[in-house]
């Protein structure tokens, strides 16, 4: 959530702490997880799950475009520059090689990724 708050402008909202009732759903025995709500000043809103029981494992890198499932998140931001060094002092990761300008779209966008290697995508309207 920090990440999310400091580099990309979410403030938190609701939290749901969860200790029971989610093993059908998840798919899972045991689960226990914190459910935060965070929310842009536009009303955008994610929720992030923090799944405590069972231990979440497997690598905190991004995942090949081209792999099935979530590759990325888009966000518009007013300073590409602005965000990108807000998003490194935050904890993530700036790939520089992918920063492009798309002049027929008038869009300037780079890829990013948070602390646990999900893609995100930053795009400045020019």
């Amino acid at each position: 959530m920090d990440f999310y708050c400091g580099a990309l402008g979410f403030v938190p909202g609701e939290v749901m702490e969860i200790s029971s009732g989610l093993d059908g759903i998840m798919e899972l025995t045991g689960v226990s997880l914190r459910s935060q709500f965070i929310r842009r000043p536009d009303g955008f809103a994610l929720e992030l799950l923090e799944l405590r029981s069972p231990e979440p494992f497997g690598p905190r890198e991004r995942r090949p475009l081209n792999q099935f499932g979530l590759t990325h998140l888009s966000f518009y931001v007013e300073s590409l520059e602005a965000s990108m060094a807000e998003l490194v002092r935050c904890g993530g990761a700036v790939y520089a090689g992918t920063l492009t300008f798309l002049p027929s779209f008038g869009v300037r966008l780079v890829y990013c990724s948070d602390p646990d290697g999900v893609r995100i995508e930053l795009m400045q309207l020019s």
